[in-house]
């Protein structure tokens, strides 16, 4: 990796997982297990890859459930941090109440505690450090919700066609991101927001200051519906049928 490294990794693991019940009942969704081990410790090796020191976890839903899952606060020797929301910030309120956490972090990796993911995280780390941009956003030419618009230099243009500004190709958005620490100024700390709405005013206020990155390599599953993670549990368990090479 070249230039400033991402010491610190911020895994999203508050969500109700309303969408995966009965599973979700009593565990948050990304500790449900693939091949044995937690669905979020797929995203912490893939985060292991580019060099991450620190993993913070947000919870919400039985929290003390991650308690359980890593009882020395590691994964494979790396800390792992848990901050708590008695009251659930969705994904840009989320990350504006752990900035505390983050004093000694020009910029870190986000990362959804739901998806199975195996593209080269470099590649969005070198896009990032190659511009002067607040965030930049992996995306994929394909998918089911083609909703992001990106310009020919780079430039996301519009989110969920909210702005009405198309670009140059419509991608999907894999909910995994790099982001200025700086960029959390523009986030009111207690308000429940998404990060998306996080990302529009921005691109309102400063064209260009939000880009993408397109990395159609490797493999991206976002685990929405029961149907989907039990295939995915099950391809994980029989290695002879799994298209997805989830052990990274």
């Amino acid at each position: 990796m070249t230039g400033r490294r991402f010491k610190t990794a911020f895994i999203l693991g508050a969500g109700l997982g309303t969408r995966l019940r009965p599973l979700t009942e009593n565990v948050p969704k990304p500790l449900l297990p693939i091949n044995g081990r937690p669905m979020i410790t797929y995203a912490m090796d893939h985060l292991l890859s580019i060099g991450v020191e620190r993993f913070i976890v947000n919870t919400h839903h039985y929290p003390e459930k991650y308690s359980e899952a890593f009882p020395a606060r590691a994964w494979r020797g790396v800390p792992i941090e848990l901050r708590y929301e008695p009251t659930l910030l969705d994904t840009g309120g989320g990350l504006k109440n752990v900035e505390d956490l983050l004093q000694d972090d020009e910029a870190i990796v986000c990362y959804n505690g739901d998806i199975l993911c195996t593209m080269p995280l470099d590649a969005l780390v070198k896009a990032h450090e190659g511009s002067n941009c607040e965030a930049t956003l992996a995306l994929r030419t394909q998918g089911p919700n083609l909703n992001v618009d990106i310009d020919l230099s780079g430039a996301i243009c519009d989110m969920r066609r909210r702005l009405q500004k198309p670009g140059a190709a419509a991608c999907l958005f894999t909910g995994i991101y790099t982001v200025e620490t700086s960029l959390l100024s523009a986030i009111d700390k207690g308000r429940i927001e998404s990060i998306v709405e996080v990302f529009l005013r921005r691109i309102v206020a400063d064209p260009g200051s939000i880009r993408g990155a397109i990395i159609d390599s490797g493999e991206w599953d976002d685990i929405g519906s029961a149907d989907i993670y039990e295939r995915l549990a099950g391809q994980s368990s029989h290695p002879e049928k799994r298209g997805h090479p989830h052990e990274l």
